[in-house]
């Protein structure tokens, strides 16, 4: 399973990748595998300031739907334009190609997770 080491994640698998005051936020390769394919991203916060914790979109596999919890608080910049066409970017490259939402970082708060911790969370 695929854990880089440059990302903070949450107990709810989503990812985050910071750059100075802006974020992109995605789920994580568990979360892909355990959802199996994505068939659809519902997005639409863009715009939104979102508190971490909240509700910032949902993504729906064949057999479930699931929402999305943003791990820091910030203003959504940007919704990954891709999923609209190509959900399934999130299973091959839920690092990389299918991040999901690009953020202005209004507070980090204090529950993101170390590669380490993140690692025992899952069993790893």
């Amino acid at each position: 399973m695929n854990i880089p080491e440059n990302l903070m994640y949450t107990e709810d698998h989503e990812w985050v990748r910071i750059e100075g005051d802006e974020a992109y936020v995605g789920i994580t390769d568990f979360a892909q595998g355990e959802l199996g394919d994505i068939v659809y991203v519902e997005i639409e916060t863009e715009g939104e300031t979102i508190e971490s914790g909240e509700v910032f979109g949902t993504v729906e596999a064949v057999k479930t739907v699931s929402d999305l919890f943003m791990p820091v608080s910030g203003e959504v910049l940007e919704v990954n334009p891709k999923l609209a066409d190509e959900p399934e970017l999130i299973n091959s490259d839920p690092y990389g190609e299918g991040w999901m939402v690009k953020l202005k970082i209004t507070d980090k708060g204090d529950k993101l997770l170390t590669v380490d911790a993140y690692t025992e969370l899952i069993g790893g």
